[in-house]
């Protein structure tokens, strides 16, 4: 019997999140990630070193039952080639590698999505000198990063031909996308968990960013996206739990903009709405449990970022809570906090959760930094 149930590729908040999840059913857990105090390493064994060093996954996969990752940035040809070396079957590996591979190239990804026929912006490779994919495009246009790019890093936005120019420095190098501006009215999220035996997701949620990265998150009134988000999941065969970042746009339709193979942000709320977590589900997902159907209260999730490089975290919570005492404060224990770093976040759960999330963000803010 190998000694641990789940071996986690990352430490960071969703490894953390995640193994607790694991712990409340009895199971053990050992992440890896180069940081030596991360927030998983803080409640459960872990291993210091790199995520593309072969041999270290080789070894987590050897110590533990299942695999599982936290972000979708460790390549799939390093982890096949240490399953390979381990003697293990890829199916230990949840999320499934072929989605994976699909999901990390996001150029792949969205010709899957476009196959299937899932509504989605045109995306085209920018080759040589750009003219091909500034024809197939047109202005304005988004540039991204193929590979690796999140919360608005490896993206950059081309309103014209002066503007494609100055970004050369970027997509010049190549491994970039030319992909289809689109004008949305919101933005949405949706969980989908698939399994061999069972298809589902959690609620549809208006996401709200700022700076590109996620502010807030709280239920969609009007709109359903699920069937959209489950055909994008089914597009790129995922077998486990994603985030399904979508627009809705100003003509009412329902386009993907692309996918995570992991507990997302945008779920963040369900660890305190009243039913299965984003976190549960994955564990049983990566466990080959049953898994639950989603069901709970509406609930508004508001990012916590670093405002400094001194945060009083302490002193925040007990703003927070001192006038709505019913607020939940989740922290994730990084070493350092640093402007716009996810260091937590608020979850209010009933009536008007928007306003008292950002009330209650607004109190831990001033506590937290009192001279900012």
């Amino acid at each position: 019997m190998k000694p641990f149930d789940i071996g986690i590729l990352g430490g960071g908040q969703l490894a953390r999140m995640t193994i607790m999840a694991a712990q409340r059913m009895g199971l053990t857990c050992l992440s890896l990630d180069p940081g030596e105090d991360t927030p998983a390493s803080q409640v459960s064994p872990n291993v210091v070193g790199s995520l593309d060093n072969v041999e270290l996954v080789s070894e987590l996969a050897k110590q533990c039952r299942r695999l599982t990752l936290e972000n979708e940035f460790v390549p799939a040809g390093v982890i096949a080639a240490a399953l390979e070396a381990a003697g293990e079957d890829p199916d230990i590996l949840c999320p499934n590698l072929g989605a994976l591979a699909v999901i990390q190239d996001k150029l792949r990804q969205r010709e899957a999505l476009a196959r299937a026929g899932v509504p989605g912006p045109k995306a085209v490779a920018i080759d040589a000198d750009g003219l091909k994919a500034v024809a197939n495009i047109g202005f304005p246009m988004m540039l991204k990063s193929r590979f690796g790019g999140y919360d608005g890093k490896g993206t950059r936005q081309a309103r014209s031909a002066d503007e494609f120019d100055v970004h050369q420095a970027s997509w010049g190098r190549g491994g970039w996308l030319a992909e289809e501006y689109v004008d949305f009215k919101r933005e949405l999220a949706v969980m989908v968990f698939r399994s061999p035996g069972k298809t589902g997701c959690f609620p549809t949620m208006e996401t709200v960013q700022v700076n590109q990265v996620c502010d807030l998150v709280f239920p969609a009134e009007g709109v359903d996206a699920s069937k959209v988000a489950i055909a994008a999941v089914e597009a790129v065969g995922g077998v486990g739990l994603f985030g399904v970042e979508l627009f809705e746009t100003v003509d009412g339709e329902i386009w993907v903009n692309e996918l995570a193979p992991r507990p997302h942000n945008s779920g963040h709320y369900t660890l305190d709405w009243g039913g299965v977590s984003q976190f549960e589900q994955h564990v049983r997902l990566v466990m080959d449990l049953p898994v639950v159907p989603p069901d709970g209260r509406p609930t508004c999730m508001a990012n916590l970022l670093g405002q400094s490089d001194n945060d009083d975290f302490r002193e925040g919570i007990d703003a927070a809570l001192a006038e709505d005492p019913s607020v939940r404060v989740h922290w994730y224990g990084k070493a350092q906090s640093r402007v716009g770093r996810k260091m937590g976040h608020i979850n209010v759960v009933g009536q008007n959760a928007r306003t008292r999330a950002e009330t209650a963000r607004r109190r831990f803010y001033a506590a937290a930094n009192p001279n900012d």
